[in-house]
C-alpha cells in the first residue's frame, strides 16, 4: 500500500472594511492594524487594500466583513468572502 500524505493547506484569514463596492461581484476591503515602530515605540496604523470576491453582491460601503484565501480568480483578486 502506498501512504498518500495529504497536505492541509492553511488559509489566510482577515478581517475589514469594505471601501468601495462599484465593480461587479467584488468589493475593495481594507485592512487596518497597529504597529509599534522598534526604535522609538510609536503606535502607529499600517492598512492595506485587497481586492475580494463577492458572488452575491450582498456587501455595501462600510460593511465589516471576513474573508479567506482562494485560488487566483483573476488578476488582483485571490480572496473570497466567507
Amino acid at each position: 500500500m502506498i501512504n498518500k500524505t495529504q497536505k492541509t493547506k492553511i488559509q489566510r484569514k482577515f478581517t475589514g472594511v469594505v471601501v468601495s463596492d462599484k465593480m461587479q461581484k467584488t468589493v475593495v476591503v481594507r485592512v487596518s492594524r497597529t504597529v509599534v515602530h522598534p526604535k522609538y515605540g510609536k503606535r502607529y496604523i499600517q492598512s492595506r487594500k485587497y481586492k475580494v470576491h463577492d458572488e452575491k453582491g450582498q456587501y455595501k460601503i462600510g460593511d465589516h466583513v471576513i474573508f479567506v484565501e482562494c485560488r487566483p480568480l483573476s488578476k488582483e483578486k485571490r480572496w473570497r468572502v466567507l
